[in-house]
């Protein structure tokens, strides 16, 4: 049986409000861009082709990304909330991508290791699940799995300021993962950067 095909999607669309004026993504950890962080461990990961979806400040964040072997997207309607970053991203994967990773732009702790564990455990599974989530402490968290076969019909009503979140609630063929908190860590504010911890392989 072959192996199902999977794709990884960057949303880094949102102009991060809470963050300040300055462009959220663009915020150094580590003398490099909080974006750069994620889409070097997509890149590391198994996960391929690896698409980020643009919508605020895109000239600068793709100037962030210059370099890296990405294929960069940009979503005219990000405004209108994060749903249409997310169907941007899927339609611009391959035909027959059989499912795909979904990261968020300001999440700098998540390794290719956790990447490619989603992927594992999307492989490995039987029957195939229409999502493979991490879980810290009991809660869900990102990077999430979709399977875009199962999915299909829910990806394609989304709409307003939701990711794929909403659409695994109450499912029962959602496969939850344990991970280490980078999968609860994000920057919405100059404090959270400020405590981001070290990273962690897994």
């Amino acid at each position: 049986m072959t192996e199902p095909r999977v794709g990884a999607v960057i949303l880094a669309a949102g102009r991060g409000t809470r963050f300040g004026p300055e462009p959220k993504l663009l915020a150094l950890l580590e003398g490099e861009p909080l974006v750069w962080h994620v889409a070097r461990a997509a890149l590391a990961s198994s996960a391929r082709p690896v698409v980020v979806v643009l919508g605020a400040h895109a000239a600068a964040v793709g100037a962030a990304l210059d370099g890296l072997n990405l294929h960069l997207i940009d979503n005219p309607d990000h405004a209108a909330g994060l749903s249409t970053s997310l169907r941007a991203g899927l339609a611009a994967l391959p035909a027959g991508t059989d499912a795909a990773i979904v990261l968020l732009g300001d999440m700098p702790r998540i390794s290719a290791g956790h990447v490619d564990a989603l992927v594992e455990a999307y492989r490995q599974a039987s029957p195939r699940p229409s999502a493979v989530v991490p879980v810290a402490d009991g809660r869900r968290g990102n990077p999430v799995l979709l399977d875009l076969d199962r999915l299909t019909d829910e990806l394609a009503a989304l709409a307003g300021d939701r990711g794929a979140g909403l659409l695994l609630a109450g499912r029962g063929d959602v496969l939850e993962i344990a991970m280490d908190q980078s999968v609860a860590f994000d920057v919405d504010t100059p404090e959270a950067l400020a405590s981001a911890p070290h990273r962690v392989s897994r």
